[in-house]
């Protein structure tokens, strides 16, 4: 059987899938059309239920509970590996960032959350690939952008300067890991092969880590940009055992993100979104015995 799987070309995905898509496990009879496509276009997808099996970021999982089931390997999930709001104005502090043009990695993205949590007043933004933004902030395209992935390792040596770590004021407040991406199964799907997915992802992140440090050619060829101490940072800062199994802390995290979003876009509402972790809503894939 075949089923269609996306994920994006960035070394913690390509490092996570590298051993199921090129059947360095067994897949038991399994395989997989992959799409390799930036975070924001997985997210439009996911919307579109385009494909099977998807990375997805987790700020568009209040818009999928309906339509897919979250498995609990493949993730990206942890403590100090949020995204930075940077400008190469030294000089800006946080009290003005109200009144700044921001460049933000896409409408449906963690990042665009946590953005609008620490700064809900910012309403001067548009929306970029994420590897563009570095540029644009450079170029005074914009005043200030919202970055990730690897551009946390690069944005000094090119002289711009952090304003807010997003992440940090996430964990402070809400006492959470930062839930920044999972893999989710379109409810068209079975949910026994959702489990066996499931269970190769995991045997796929094991493969990865009992090879590490090595750097496969898969991982390599799809982040020509990036040196192999960048590459080794990525997946240091995003794979981790979360990317294995998300467990009850991970599942809380995201319980949290969701409860909090919800809060944010209820049009009645009027109060500080609460950080208490909220009653299940998430559709989480059971494990299978």
């Amino acid at each position: 059987m075949k089923f269609s799987l996306g994920f994006s070309p960035c070394p913690n995905d390509t490092f996570i899938f590298d051993a199921l898509v090129n059947k360095k496990i067994d897949t038991e009879g399994l395989d997989f059309e992959v799409h390799l496509e930036d975070v924001q276009t997985l997210n439009n997808f996911a919307l579109e239920n385009r494909f099977d099996f998807s990375k997805i970021s987790y700020g568009v999982m209040p818009l999928l509970l309906e339509t897919h089931t979250l498995l609990n390997s493949g993730g990206a999930m942890g403590i100090g590996v949020g995204p930075l709001l940077i400008c190469k104005d030294h000089d800006i502090t946080p009290d003005q960032v109200n009144h700044l043009h921001i460049a933000i990695p896409g409408k449906n993205t963690t990042a665009y959350l946590l953005f609008s949590y620490v700064y809900p007043n910012a309403k001067n933004i548009s929306f970029y690939v994420f590897n563009e933004i570095e540029a644009a902030v450079l170029s005074g395209e914009v005043d200030a952008g919202v970055i990730i992935h690897e551009n946390r390792f690069t944005y000094a040596q090119k002289g711009l300067y952090k304003i807010t770590d997003l992440g940090a004021e996430w964990e402070t407040k809400t006492k959470s890991p930062i839930a920044l991406g999972g893999i989710v199964a379109s409810n068209r799907i079975p949910k026994p092969i959702m489990q066996q997915v499931d269970k190769l992802i995991a045997k796929s992140v094991a493969y990865a880590f009992n090879n590490y440090p090595i750097i496969s050619e898969y991982v390599s060829c799809h982040a020509q940009e990036m040196s192999e101490a960048v590459m080794r940072q990525h997946i240091d800062l995003y794979v981790n055992d979360f990317s294995t199994d998300m467990g009850e802390t991970g599942k809380n995290a995201i319980e949290t993100l969701v409860h909090i979003y919800q809060q944010m876009n209820a049009t009645t509402s009027s109060t500080q979104p609460s950080h208490s972790t909220p009653a299940s809503v998430v559709p989480f894939l059971p494990k299978s015995v």
